[in-house]
């Protein structure tokens, strides 16, 4: 039970941190080769050629442009620096829209600006705003500039590094703080059918794309997801440390429980063991019969375990009984994901672990001696 509910716990943490991630970068994204450099994003062009080849591409689900821009929102009380993410009508609003809070999401348009954005909790509680309010906007470049925009959504990811900076635009507004051309967009995102295939397309794409250049000569790079934010993945791929301690741990508890009980069994009926001896049967008999026995127990225990441990993940699943603290987990609840093929294989190891295992106990049977006992009794 403890086995199955740790690793569903952890491959839907992992699941659900790998997916608000992707939410806000896609799986992979195609830049200027400069923007690794600077600090301010740098434009390319993408043409529709290029992004049709992309789309055409097996496992790519979606692909779409995006362009980004530095400022500062201000009020009357505070101010918070912030970097505005222009999206056109071709976004995927699917992860933002499941995790807005409250009002809605603007007409994202890459022909006509509606002054409209969406922003954190966490940033809408720092300077105070909710829907509907109005707010400055100064941006700073070679001259400065100023933008009044009306918040009409508010998301909530409970990931700070990305709550904390990022507000949602239309792609026209922000061509247009950065002076660029109509076809000039900060980059584009992939979206993947399945993120196991990432790292093949991102090899894929970096042989295809990585320093070829687009109409104003610049020159493209290929970046993954893992590759723009290192640490978060590092992390958690460190997530799978804890599962293969747990995991050893119940094991080595599970078998120490295991063959002491079987060695007590053993212990306690050495008079049938004695009485089975002299009568002819052999040691390999003898311990065939209480290592049935023992294994009879074992496969209570795992199907008893594997019920109560599919049954608490599925009560979780549908009715999130456990709550957590958001601002500690980056998540409101213990999420919990199914791998089929990993509880099988689970099961099925345990079983043969721990009937091996049996074994060893069994020997004590070679070592009790018919006349040494009745002479005893």
């Amino acid at each position: 039970m403890v086995m199955i509910l740790s690793v569903c716990i952890v491959l839907g943490f992992k699941s659900q941190i790998r997916q608000k991630v992707v939410g806000f970068g896609g799986n992979i994204e195609i830049i200027n080769y400069q923007s690794i450099y600077n600090a301010e994003a740098q434009p390319i062009a993408f043409s529709d050629t290029m992004t049709t080849a992309l789309r055409q591409m097996p496992g790519v689900a979606h692909v779409q442009r995006f362009c980004t821009k530095s400022g500062m929102l201000k009020t009357d009380e505070a101010f918070k620096g912030v970097v505005f993410r222009g999206v056109d009508e071709e976004y995927d609003t699917t992860f933002l829209a499941s995790n807005l809070i409250e009002g809605r999401l603007p007409r994202f348009s890459a022909t006509k600006g509606s002054n409209e954005i969406v922003l954190s909790g966490s940033v809408s509680r720092e300077l105070k705003l909710g829907v509907g309010d109005k707010v400055f906007a100064y941006f700073f470049s070679e001259q400065v500039k100023a933008r009044r925009f009306t918040v009409v959504g508010i998301y909530e990811t409970h990931l700070r590094e990305f709550d904390g900076r990022l507000v949602f635009t239309d792609l026209y507004t922000t061509q247009k703080l950065n002076s660029w051309e109509s076809d000039q967009c900060a980059g584009v995102e992939l979206l993947l059918d399945d993120f196991g295939d990432m790292d093949r397309l991102t090899a894929e794409l970096v042989r295809s794309y990585n320093h070829r250049q687009d109409a104003y000569g610049v020159d493209f790079s290929v970046q993954s997801i893992k590759e723009l934010y290192p640490g978060l993945f590092t992390w958690l791929d460190l997530i799978d440390t804890n599962v293969y301690v747990i995991l050893i741990l119940m094991l080595v508890l599970s078998l120490f429980t295991m063959v002491s009980g079987l060695l007590i069994i053993i212990l306690e009926r050495t008079n049938f063991i004695a009485v089975m001896k002299s009568l002819g049967s052999t040691d390999g008999q003898i311990r065939a019969i209480f290592l049935q026995f023992a294994t009879r127990l074992v496969l209570r225990g795992v199907a008893l375990g594997l019920l109560l441990g599919l049954g608490l993940a599925f009560a979780q699943k549908q009715f999130h009984l456990v709550r957590l603290d958001a601002a500690t987990y980056y998540i409101d609840t213990v999420p919990i994901e199914f791998s089929w093929p990993l509880i099988v294989l689970l099961v099925v190891a345990s079983l043969i672990i721990s009937v091996l295992t049996l074994i060893i106990p069994t020997h004590l049977v070679s070592r009790i001696h018919p006349a040494r006992v009745m002479r005893f009794e």
